[in-house]
């Protein structure tokens, strides 16, 4: 069965965006092998916000190679966009209800791994529901002292598997969990 794997960016001080939505403080290294973490997947859940931000996102046409590969990376996954209301787009399927029944027919499916991209309220709808598999969180070194967390109103505890650490030269650490 396809696992769920949250990839996300925190601060030191858990939130996922500052008090306006700012992400500049994330950092992407070189050695943090975002090509590996994408060719293990297959597929991207959205909710309707980032994929309207990032789902077809292209780079500028000065912009460098690493760059456009990467964007191609990412657009080369079948993507699923979680939301209220259905659009007609020839580049991912939505889906408006029943989430956990959906979800857990798309992980039966051959293939690679499930990312759960996010935003926030389709972050928290997983935690909530219980279907995201690995946490796959680099810790970013700032704190903001406000924004979006990472978990918030959790309906009980969870308890995790610490996986593995993966220290990067910016100082980010990536701190991977299973459930």
């Amino acid at each position: 069965m396809k696992k769920i794997i949250l990839d996300l960016a925190t601060t030191l001080d858990g939130f996922i965006e500052g008090p306006n939505g700012e992400i500049d403080w994330c950092i992407m290294d070189d050695d943090m092998d975002f090509e590996g973490f994408l060719s293990g997947i297959d597929t991207i859940f959205y909710g309707s916000v980032s994929y309207d931000m990032w789902g077809n996102f292209q780079p500028e046409a000065d912009a460098a190679m690493g760059e456009k590969s990467f964007w191609s990376a990412i657009h080369s996954k079948k993507k699923y966009v979680f939301s209220s209301k259905t659009k007609q787009d020839n580049n991912a399927t939505y889906i408006d209800s029943g989430i956990a029944e959906k979800v857990n027919e798309i992980r039966q499916q051959p293939g690679k791994d499930i990312w759960l991209y996010g935003g926030a309220r389709l972050i928290k709808t997983f935690i909530d529901l219980d279907l995201i598999d690995v946490y796959r969180i680099s810790v970013h070194p700032t704190a903001l002292g406000a924004g979006k967390p990472l978990f918030e109103n959790l309906k009980e505890r969870i308890n995790f598997k610490l996986s593995k650490v993966n220290p990067f030269k910016s100082g980010v650490v990536q701190i991977i969990y299973e459930k």
